[in-house]
């Protein structure tokens, strides 16, 4: 049997000190808004990274990450500390054991303004649109 991986690590700078202790309540307090059973801590892991002053969080995968964790988690922050601009992240996709489907990645990025994401690609997606003779890029 294969196990599946996601992994993740980026950086999200909410501004303060004081932002950054509020957001992790945020993190242990928060659910994803379509699945009130499907905690936030579930699918991300998140601490304060003091070498970068104490106002810049480092979102990362404890062995299996969720994106939509990761999402949903970097909106309730722009919604909580009128963060604004753009914001991305990349994940991988890996398995324990060879598959011809369990290898790729992606990325999204989000309006921290607007409090929702505004685009994305999978690289598996990606390569099945442009080998089926579409374009990926459409």
């Amino acid at each position: 049997m294969a196990d599946y991986f996601t992994h993740f690590s980026c950086l999200l700078d909410v501004r303060t000190a004081a932002n950054a202790a509020r957001a992790l309540e945020i993190y242990e307090n928060g659910v994803l808004a379509d699945d009130p059973d499907h905690p936030l801590a579930f699918g991300l892991a998140v601490s304060i990274d003091e070498a970068r002053g104490g106002t810049v969080l480092w979102l990362h995968d404890e062995e299996r990450g969720d994106p939509e964790c990761v999402i949903a988690f970097v909106v309730l922050c722009a919604e909580a500390f009128d963060l604004n601009g753009l914001w991305g992240f990349q994940y991988a996709n890996s398995c324990s054991r060879p598959r011809l489907d369990a290898y790729g990645g992606g990325a999204h990025l989000i309006d921290l303004g607007a409090r929702k994401s505004i685009g994305w690609v999978s690289t598996h997606e990606w390569l099945t649109i442009a080998l089926d003779g579409g374009d990926p890029d459409a």
